[in-house]
């Protein structure tokens, strides 16, 4: 690995934790992580669509093996339900409740005001870029 590759990973490492820090405070007066957080989005993504454990897991940002445990506290907080699959018993389907469905609304504009400080140093054609140059990363990975 050059120098200046471990340098474009290291920042990225960086201003990935950042994100993920800034992003938490935000969700925090609402009682809720980043990836509670991104499990809702993913529910809310699929449109009334079950979803199971796998799926979601999937489609996650930081992937884990502890989805099971980030569904059981939303179901506790009645933001998401999970019930069995009537045609096939050992399958559990997922979905967001209206009541997740809200508190997304609610968190919308925050996280926005999130966003654009996090990216306020860089034009629009800048994030265009760093979102192609990401994209291209991310593919090869």
């Amino acid at each position: 690995m050059t120098m200046i590759s471990r340098k474009v990973l290291v920042a990225l490492m960086q201003a990935g934790n950042g994100v993920t820090e800034d992003s938490n405070t935000s969700l925090q007066q609402f009682g809720l992580s980043v990836q509670q957080f991104n499990v809702m989005r993913i529910l809310r993504g699929r449109k009334g669509e079950a979803a199971s454990l796998e799926c979601i897991t999937n489609e996650m940002i930081h992937r884990m093996s502890n989805t099971s445990r980030l569904v059981d506290r939303l179901i506790e907080k009645r933001l998401v339900t999970r019930k069995t699959c009537e045609n096939n018993r050992r399958k559990v389907e997922i979905f967001i409740t209206e009541n997740g469905l809200t508190l997304l609304e609610k968190i919308e504009p925050v996280l926005k005001a999130t966003e654009k400080k996090l990216t306020k140093a860089l034009s629009e054609a800048e994030k265009k870029q760093l979102f192609e140059l990401l994209t291209k990363l991310k593919s090869k990975s």
